[in-house]
């Protein structure tokens, strides 16, 4: 009886509003740490980089007989402030606070002697509000230059922020340089920590990032385009439904919106140093001159399932473009995962090149349909119509493709990948490699 009880009160327990909100905000933070350990990792980094940090003011006659007194405080904020995820986000925030500090306590120590020396104290007011404005006025009007905004616009925030800090107090208080050198060394000393805890512990590359993502996305198109060809062309006998569940047709859909993700990651990764296959002066722009690529065939995926889904084809138009269409989707859908296996293993396989071939070949058999459709009458002609629009639609994924593929090769080119002479073997739908096998050694020739 007392279980049964237990059971009947655990039961009313799982009803209540607040215990189903306890639960579902569990089973969330669940999710996203075994989707991604390293944010597990990231936090913990975070915590160990702070304490280290406060030391300094919770025992400081360690340090300095005196100590950084309150200013200690300005070490934690800064770690707080610039540990991000990635190294290249931790090295480009700590750069630019750091760097930004410096010249403004510089500036701000400078604006305080030149009011000094003018000897009233009625014009020291107006010297230093005249340079306060005039260094906020520059200093904002340089962030709304693009490249300036890319990559510096932390750094001319903080330059901002200190520099109306150090000549507003240093009014009041004389003792503007030691403030200035102190905030100035707190601010270093929370940087460097930041720096070396990211760095060191299992550290998280921006570069690497964003080099498995485009991979990712070409893979996404390639899974789009082979389940099109198989749902909506009905080329392939689906054994099953199961199978047929496989099939995704909208994986492009997360990449038309990731030009910003890829911006962020290429201007993070330009801050990192040498890792693995990347070095300083990376190619990066390269990455982002695929997304584009990749954008424009996702873009290209999405009308064509738009029209499909929309547009009344005839049973007559149907019949002449399914095998030729069919044909496009499979072997660009190949193409672009076989391209996508290619960046994450660092690797170019010969079998790509077949893919493209036959493609074309579809293509060209496809392009003779069409013209071939000005034969009819004017009547028929309407009826038509949407078949014409699928299928100059399906000659555009072809050649978005082929620049897919080309643009990757002259990366690989530029990275120096490695060549095989042998078919490669599939990683699966929506694989994954860990970022540590990203140059795995096989029997090859470097390609100069």
């Amino acid at each position: 009886m007392a279980v049964k009880k237990n059971q009947e009160n655990v039961g009313i327990l799982k009803k209540l509003p607040v215990s189903n909100k306890v639960c579902t905000f569990g089973s969330n933070v669940k999710k996203i740490g075994e989707e991604d350990p390293r944010k597990l990792i990231h936090s913990i980094k975070v915590g160990l980089a702070i304490a280290l940090v406060s030391l300094f003011y919770y025992f400081e006659p360690l340090f300095n007989y005196e100590g950084f007194g309150v200013s200690s405080m300005w070490a934690v904020l800064t770690v707080v402030v610039v540990f991000e995820f990635s190294v290249g986000a931790t090295l480009g925030k700590s750069v630019n606070r750091g760097i930004a500090t410096f010249l403004a306590g510089s500036l701000g120590v400078a604006a305080h002697k030149l009011a000094t020396f003018s000897g009233s104290n009625k014009l020291q007011p107006i010297i230093l509000g005249l340079s306060v404005f005039s260094v906020a006025s520059i200093a904002t009007f340089m962030r709304f230059v693009p490249k300036l905004k890319a990559r510096y616009d932390y750094g001319l925030l903080i330059f901002i922020l200190t520099f109306s800090m150090i000549s507003v107090s240093g009014y009041r208080d004389h003792v503007v340089l030691d403030k200035a050198i102190t905030r100035v060394t707190t601010i270093l000393i929370g940087g460097a920590a930041a720096i070396v805890f990211n760095v060191v512990i299992y550290p998280v590359w921006a570069g690497e990032d964003l080099h498995n993502l485009i991979a990712t996305y070409i893979e996404d198109l390639g899974i789009s385009l082979e389940g099109h060809g198989t749902q909506y062309f009905k080329k392939l006998n689906i054994k099953s439904e199961e199978e047929l569940e496989r099939i995704s047709l909208e994986e492009y859909k997360c990449v038309i919106n990731s030009k910003a993700t890829e911006e962020n990651l290429v201007n993070f990764a330009k801050w990192e140093p040498r890792h693995g296959k990347f070095k300083y002066r990376h190619p990066w722009e390269e990455y982002l001159k695929i997304g584009n690529l990749v954008r424009k065939c996702a873009n290209s995926i999405n009308a064509l399932n738009s029209d499909l889904s929309s547009c009344n084809m005839t049973q007559e138009g149907r019949k002449k473009i399914q095998e030729p269409c069919t044909k496009i989707c499979i072997e660009c859908g190949s193409a672009l995962k076989e391209i996508a296996l290619s960046m994450k293993t660092m690797t170019l396989y010969p079998t790509i090149d077949s893919y493209i071939l036959k493609a074309k070949a579809s293509a060209e058999k496809l392009r003779s349909i069409i013209r071939s459709g000005g034969l009819i009458e004017e009547d028929e002609l309407q009826k038509l119509l949407p078949t014409t629009r699928i299928a100059s639609l399906m000659l555009d994924l072809v050649s978005n493709s082929v620049e897919i593929v080309d643009s990757v090769n002259q990366l690989g080119g530029l990275m120096k990948f490695k060549i095989l002479s042998s078919k490669p073997k599939r990683l699966g739908s929506k694989s994954r490699i860990p970022s540590g096998s990203i140059s795995e050694a096989h029997h090859v020739v470097n390609v100069e």
